[in-house]
């Protein structure tokens, strides 16, 4: 690495003893860093008092004491940067591996940075290490090296890495005594959470009045929609710590996605949809650009590619900011306060054991719930994951059936629009998990592999800051303007000049006997599967302005839903899935996701028609 490089080394306040074994070997690497011990809070609240200046003296660099979440210590912590210098702290370990350190440090050369570091590393096992020693050093000085690791671990009864390990934590210890001491705060903590010495029985009663008001509220006006907001922050910090629990974590899981979808389906695809699409477009935008446009194209063509039906302003920029934009943004705002609360680490914990009947590593959880963010990058996270065996699986179902924050936005706005039973957002979620969880069970089954364990921290229940939720909200809003509009204009263009060389009436010609006879749904519907391709969520905005002009009953709603969400995944996450697992592990996906999507939503069509379901 350059010698400018930087470290801000971001530790645990709780969990000091963790933070300075990353410490240590930041030092052995000789990089310049800054430590920022965060949830300085939690580690009050919890009785841990720590002496930051004993820990600057021992460690030779800035030590800085934070609570991300409310931005504090976050100035200091920035200027501290420039002044960042490496740590002259040094672990002194036995005899045998301080002289193996020694004869590794001289083969591998003084120009070396780190070689401490990297000599530790090597005695440890770190096979990562091999292409660079084979690419810096003959092979002469690679097999001295390891002679010297096997000559030392003949000193050890147990393996090297452990040895080097317990030795750090032991001179960590005796280093903690002098920085850390615990404090009673209890009374401190009474006061923090009074809502959690409730009774449960009190809680759950203090719920059903909120839920009950809720609905009748809602059934007044859909605005008061507005106050699922404040109520699913309550429910988090109310009923956060019971998130993880195998059974009553499944009710808070369920309160929670009630809230989410009441302020989603009822506000942001009701209210604020309404506001911006007939309103704003309807009476303002569509009509301003069609008189200008009349008076500045003369050719009717060019007319047609700015405010026909397939137009630019009229389908792309309508769809993008009259009906998603509003629909995405009440829903990053109600997953931002899910993500700042703490609430997802439990979620993760509650369905692990889920996870592992698929014969995964509990690790999954994580790029799948990253997944309801963002796919393309869920996809990039399965790094995190041990076996190529346990990437392919979660890779694939990412693709098959985990819908972005847009998808997912636009999907619990069709649900929870007025006159949709709960019924149908009940059956599209047992559906899509249910296929979801058959697919995974079977992959796990017919790939060979070992199961891995799952080791996750979980952080404290927290309010969430308004501050938090607003940046995340705004930088989200942000990434979907710049990626997803211009691919929604893209796809308006698509469908543009089929239509003019009819090559729409074509496709649609041909997929009839699927979309039409096998899912039972109109024949615009090929045109959501055609642009959902580009944006998931376009193809689902494709339904919901179906279902808006009354072209779509329930029954084909719900098959329309379900299929779209199982449908192969967009261009920007097929092309990561490329990059991440090949092309030809993409293709085989893909050749199975697009069958077996038509496949479950044709049997879904049959089997709600034959039973009379929504009649």
């Amino acid at each position: 690495e350059a010698d400018s490089d930087i470290v801000i080394q971001v530790g645990d306040a709780k969990n000091i003893r963790r933070a300075l074994v990353i410490s240590t070997q930041l030092a052995e690497m000789e990089l310049p860093f800054v430590l920022a011990l965060n949830m300085a809070d939690e580690a009050r609240s919890r009785g841990i008092k720590i002496d930051l200046e004993a820990i600057r003296k021992a460690l030779g660099v800035t030590v800085i004491s934070t609570v991300a979440s409310q931005r504090k210590g976050i100035d200091r912590l920035i200027a501290s940067i420039a002044t960042a210098k490496t740590s002259p702290h040094r672990i002194r370990f036995s005899r045998p591996i301080e002289k193996a350190i020694k004869e590794i440090t001289e083969l591998l050369g003084d120009n070396v940075r780190g070689s401490r570091g990297l000599a530790l590393s090597i005695l440890s096992g770190d096979e990562s290490l091999i292409p660079w020693l084979y690419r810096n050093l003959s092979e002469d000085k690679v097999r001295q090296i390891e002679a010297v690791r096997e000559n030392t671990q003949a000193r050890y009864p147990q393996p090297l890495g452990y040895v080097i390990n317990l030795q750090r934590l032991q001179a960590l210890d005796r280093l903690l005594h002098t920085i850390q001491a615990t404090e009673d705060v209890k009374a401190d903590r009474a006061v923090q959470h009074p809502l959690k010495s409730l009774h449960p029985l009190v809680t759950l009663s203090v719920l059903g009045g909120m839920i009950f008001g809720l609905h009748m509220l809602t059934a007044i006006n859909p605005v008061f929609a507005l106050l699922a907001l404040p109520l699913l922050i309550l429910t988090l910090y109310m009923l956060g710590d019971w998130g993880m629990h195998p059974v009553l974590g499944i009710p808070v899981l369920l309160v929670v996605l009630y809230f989410t979808w009441v302020f989603v389906g009822s506000f942001g695809a009701g209210t604020a949809v309404d506001f911006l699409q007939d309103t704003v477009f309807g009476r303002l935008v569509n009509p301003a650009s069609s008189w200008i446009l009349k008076h500045v194209l003369p050719w009717e063509l060019a007319r047609e590619l700015f405010i026909g039906d397939y137009g630019i302003v009229t389908m792309a920029l309508t769809y993008a900011f009259a009906i998603v934009l509003p629909i995405v943004g009440t829903f990053f705002i109600a997953f931002g306060i899910l993500e700042d609360s703490g609430y997802l680490p439990r979620l993760a914990v509650m369905v692990d054991r889920i996870f592992k009947r698929m014969g995964l590593n509990g690790k999954a959880v994580l790029p799948m719930i990253l997944g309801l963010g963002c796919d393309t990058m869920a996809t990039l996270t399965t790094r995190i994951l041990d076996t190529k065996r346990e990437r392919i699986i979660v890779t694939l179902l990412l693709a098959l059936g985990v819908p972005c924050s847009a998808q997912l936005g636009v999907i619990l706005g069709m649900l929870g629009a007025p006159g949709v039973p709960v019924s149908v957002a009940i059956i599209w979620a047992g559906v899509v998990l249910l296929i979801l969880f058959k697919v995974g069970y079977l992959a796990g089954k017919l790939m060979p592999g070992e199961k891995t364990d799952f080791i996750l921290e979980v952080p404290p229940i927290r309010m969430p800051q308004l501050e938090n939720i607003v940046v995340k909200t705004l930088a989200r809003i942000e990434w979907y303007v710049k990626e997803a509009v211009p691919l929604f204009v893209a796809g308006t263009l698509v469908l543009f000049i089929s239509d003019k060389l009819h090559l729409l009436q074509a496709v649609q010609n041909l997929a009839a006997p699927l979309v039409q006879g096998f899912l039972g749904l109109p024949a615009k519907a090929t045109e959501a599967f055609i642009v959902g391709f580009l944006r998931r969520d376009y193809g689902v905005a494709g339904f919901y302005q179906m279902s808006q002009a009354g072209e779509l009953d329930l029954v084909q709603m719900l098959v329309g839903l379900v299929t779209v969400t199982l449908f192969i995944p967009c261009l920007a996450n097929f092309l990561v899935i490329i990059k991440e697992r090949g092309l030809k592990t993409a293709v085989y996906m893909s050749l199975f996701i697009i069958p077996y999507a038509f496949l479950i939503g044709g049997i879904l069509n049959w089997v709600l028609r034959i039973t009379g379901a929504y009649k």
